[in-house]
């Protein structure tokens, strides 16, 4: 069974600009094929919940050999994606101008419900659910044309 939803994105304006793709690259150190957020279009600092996209293109890196002639978004990627999600989020909160590395530090709880292909848009929310200067615990939900696809609880440390 699905959990709840964090949030309904029924009353989120997916073309909103929260927090912009040059904001998030001065945030997180990832690059090229590994930048997963072109913007996060919510954020509560209040609440912690975050909402950050992807448009996936027709040639991301993956489309050629995961799954050939049917091609699917990895789920380590949706898992990557909510960690630059919740680090994001992390910077933002304990205002670091993203001075510090804030790294992967574990999953759990995962569960993927469908799939993500290209030309879709996956839409990534994320709430803290622990956050400590050091250390951060996020649940995130990945969602395609508002269906549930991905869940789970991402875990962040400075590194």
């Amino acid at each position: 069974m699905a959990s709840q939803p964090i949030i309904d994105l029924g009353k989120i304006n997916l073309d909103n600009v929260a927090v912009t793709k040059e904001r998030i690259l001065e945030l997180n150190a990832q690059r090229d094929e590994f930048e997963q957020l072109d913007k996060l279009v919510y954020m509560d600092t209040e609440e912690i919940i975050a909402i950050g996209l992807k448009k996936q293109a027709d040639d991301e890196f993956w489309t050629r050999g995961h799954i050939p002639g049917r091609p699917i978004m990895p789920g380590v990627m949706m898992i990557e994606m909510a960690a630059q999600l919740g680090s994001v989020m992390f910077h933002e909160i304990f205002k670091t101008d993203g001075k510090k590395f804030f790294g992967f530090g574990g999953v759990n709880n995962v569960k993927f419900r469908g799939a993500v292909l290209p030309g879709q848009t996956l839409v990534m929310v994320a709430k803290g659910i622990k956050m400590r200067s050091k250390i951060a615990v996020f649940a995130a939900q990945g969602y395609v044309d508002g269906k549930l696809i991905f869940e789970g609880e991402i875990t962040g440390v400075i590194v």
